[in-house]
C-alpha cells in the first residue's frame, strides 16, 4: 500500500508541475504580447511626434526658433543660432518644387530624423535628434523586462497553486479508491471472523448442527450483500439508496445472535436489552445498519477481556427518536482521544488495537448518512459506550 501511495504521490506531483509550467508559459506569453503591443504603440506615438515637430519647424522657417532637439538648415542660415552639433550631410536629390524626403542618419554618434524639402529651388532640411526618444524606448524595454521577470515568478507561484486546486479532485478520487479497498477489507473481516468461529465450532463438535449451518448461510448472505453495497458505493455518480422502514431491534437481535458464539468462545457476556413499549422503526438501509451493529460489536469484543460483558440496549429517549447503545466493560479509551476516535487508520494502544480504526470511521459515515448522530464516552480501564440516535420512521 505504501508503494502505491508513493507512486500516486509522485504522479500527482508531476501533474502539478506540468500544469504549473503550462500556466506560467501561458501567462508569460500574454505579458510578452502585451509588452510588444506597448512598444509598438510607443514607436507609433514617437513617429507622430517627430512628424509634427518637423512639419512645424519647416512651416515656421527661420523666423521662429524650433522646439528643442530640432534644427532647421536653409541656404540663408540655420536656427537655433550657434554651431551645429553635427556635421551636415549631403542632401538627397529633391529636383521638383514641393518634393519631400525623410530619412534617418547617424551623425557624429547620434541618430537624427532628417526631412528635406524643395522650396522654389532651395533645399531646406529639418533635423530631429532622437536622443530622448531612444532613452524612452530603452526605459520601456527595461521596465518590460523587469515586469516579465516579476510576472514569471508570480505565474509560477500562482500556476502551482492553481494546479494544486485543479488536481485536488484527482487526488480525492485516488484517496477514495484507496479508502474503498481499505473499507472492503475491514468490512469483510467481521463476517469472515464469525464464519471462521462457527466453522471451528462445527469441527470441534464433529457434526453439522442445523442452527450453525443456518448461521453460516446467513453469514455468507451478509457477505454477498456487503460486497454488493461496496461495489455500488464505488460507482461514480451512483444514486443514493432508497430508505425503507427498518426494525432496529430486530437487526440488533440478529447481530447479537451472530456474535454470540464468538462472545461465548471469549467468555464475554453479550446481551440485548429493550425498554418496554419500544418504538424501533427507523428509515434506513438494512444492510448498512447491519454493518454498523456488526462493527460496534466487533469493536467491543476486541476490547473486552474474558469475564467482561457487553450490553446492547434500545430505548426511546423522546417521542421522535430511537437510541441504541453498545456498552462494554473493556479497555476503554482516554477522554482526550474522543475527537479522533472516528478518524480513519488511527489506532489505540489498548485491547486488540482496533478501538481506533477504520470500522468506527465507517460507522460514523453510515450513521451520519442516515441523518443520525453517534457519541462515544469512556475512560481507560472502565469500558466504553457508543450511543447512536436515529429519527423514528
Amino acid at each position: 500500500m505504501t508503494t502505491v501511495v508513493d507512486a500516486e504521490t509522485r504522479a500527482l506531483r508531476r501533474a502539478r508541475r506540468t500544469i504549473a509550467g503550462q500556466i506560467a508559459v501561458a501567462i508569460t506569453l500574454v505579458v510578452l504580447v502585451a509588452g510588444a503591443i506597448s512598444y509598438w504603440v510607443l514607436l507609433r506615438g514617437q513617429e507622430s511626434e517627430v512628424d509634427r515637430q518637423l512639419d512645424y519647424t519647416l512651416g515656421r522657417g527661420l523666423d521662429e526658433t524650433p522646439p528643442g532637439c530640432v534644427w532647421l538648415v536653409t541656404p540663408q542660415g540655420h536656427v537655433p543660432a550657434g554651431p551645429l552639433p553635427f556635421t551636415l550631410p549631403s542632401p538627397p536629390p529633391v529636383p521638383h518644387d514641393g518634393d519631400v524626403v525623410t530619412e534617418e542618419h547617424t551623425l557624429d554618434g547620434m541618430v537624427y530624423t532628417i526631412r528635406t524639402v524643395n522650396r522654389g529651388g532651395q533645399v531646406w532640411q529639418a533635423f530631429f535628434e532622437q536622443r530622448y526618444l531612444i532613452a524612452d524606448r530603452h526605459q520601456l524595454l527595461f521596465g518590460l523586462g523587469v515586469a516579465e521577470l516579476v510576472v514569471l515568478a508570480v505565474a509560477v507561484v500562482s500556476g502551482y497553486l492553481l494546479a494544486s486546486r485543479a488536481i485536488r479532485p484527482l487526488g480525492e478520487a485516488l484517496r477514495r479508491q484507496r479508502a474503498f479497498v481499505a473499507d472492503a477489507s475491514h468490512e469483510l473481516r467481521a463476517p469472515l471472523t464469525r464464519l471462521h468461529t462457527r466453522t471451528q465450532l462445527l469441527a470441534r463438535r464433529g457434526r453439522a448442527a442445523t442452527a450453525d449451518l443456518d448461521a453460516l448461510v446467513a453469514g455468507t448472505r451478509e457477505m454477498s450483500d456487503l460486497v454488493d453495497d461496496l461495489l455500488l458505493s464505488a460507482q461514480a455518480g451512483h444514486e443514493r439508496p432508497q430508505l425503507v422502514p427498518v426494525p432496529l431491534a430486530q437487526l440488533a437481535a440478529q447481530a447479537v445472535e451472530a456474535e454470540s458464539v464468538r462472545a461465548s468462545d471469549r467468555r464475554v457476556d453479550l446481551r440485548l436489552c429493550r425498554s418496554p413499549g419500544l418504538e424501533d422503526i427507523v428509515p434506513g438501509v438494512p444492510t448498512a445498519l447491519r454493518r454498523v451493529l456488526s462493527a460496534l460489536l466487533d469493536n467491543a469484543l476486541g476490547h473486552t477481556p474474558p469475564g467482561g460483558s457487553i450490553e446492547v440496549s434500545l430505548l426511546n429517549p423522546d417521542p421522535r427518536h430511537v437510541e441504541l447503545r453498545v456498552c462494554d466493560t473493556g479497555a476503554g479509551f482516554p477522554s482526550q482521544n474522543v475527537e479522533r476516535l472516528f478518524e480513519r487508520f488511527a489506532h489505540g494502544t489498548n485491547g486488540e488495537g482496533r478501538r481506533f480504526g477504520l470500522g468506527l470511521a465507517l460507522v460514523q459515515e453510515v450513521v451520519t448518512g442516515h441523518g443520525g448522530t453517534i457519541a462515544a464516552t469512556g475512560s481507560p480501564g472502565s469500558g466504553a459506550t457508543f450511543t447512536l440516535r436515529f429519527l423514528r420512521a
